[in-house]
């Protein structure tokens, strides 16, 4: 039987991320594709998931706070191989595509991602080149949300965030206080 088969019908979805917000909205948006999401916010709590019902498809953080997306990605693989994961991250590196790859998701993809996106990966046959994205977020974007998580993370103290990103004080706090771009 091959994996197309294996799993028409079955539209159960497990989404993987710390981040709350991004999480329910990326739930909302799939369930209004046709899936049947579970969410969870830690590794732990996912692997358990991943054990006890295996789902057809998984969306996963490649980092968390309690370890890495891809031991997910190895429990879903032992108790479901056909399972289509999509890992997601913030933190884009050639390396760790690598080794999403190689441990079993079928896409890599930087957050925050479009739904259709996810979908497109997901659905898409083992051997289709996925397709460049419709509107991609231009590099300025990109730029913006990657400061705008590091602040974040750094529990928004400006001082921090500059140190750690390597720019003026004064630079990123001219960028924290103008709109996102397009």
């Amino acid at each position: 039987m091959d994996n197309a088969a294996a799993l028409e019908g079955d539209k159960s979805l497990l989404i993987l991320d710390d981040d709350v917000a991004f999480r329910t909205r990326l739930a909302r948006a799939l369930e209004g594709r046709g899936f049947e999401v579970t969410a969870a916010g830690s590794v732990a709590e996912a692997s358990e998931m991943a054990t006890r019902k295996p789902p057809a498809y998984a969306v996963l953080d490649l980092r968390l706070e309690d370890g890495s997306g891809l031991s997910v990605v190895e429990a879903l693989n032992k108790h479901r191989p056909n399972c289509r994961v999509v890992m997601l991250t913030g933190y884009g590196a050639i390396a760790t595509a690598v080794a999403a790859v190689k441990a079993g998701a079928v896409d890599y993809l930087a957050k925050p991602a479009d739904p259709d996106d996810i979908v497109k990966a997901l659905l898409a046959a083992p051997d289709d080149k996925p397709e460049p994205p419709e509107n991609p977020m231009s590099a300025d974007r990109i730029r913006w949300e990657h400061i705008q998580r590091v602040y974040e993370l750094c529990g928004h103290n400006v001082s921090e965030t500059a140190r750690r990103l390597n720019m003026h004080r004064r630079t990123l706090q001219r960028i924290l206080a103008k709109r996102a771009p397009r």
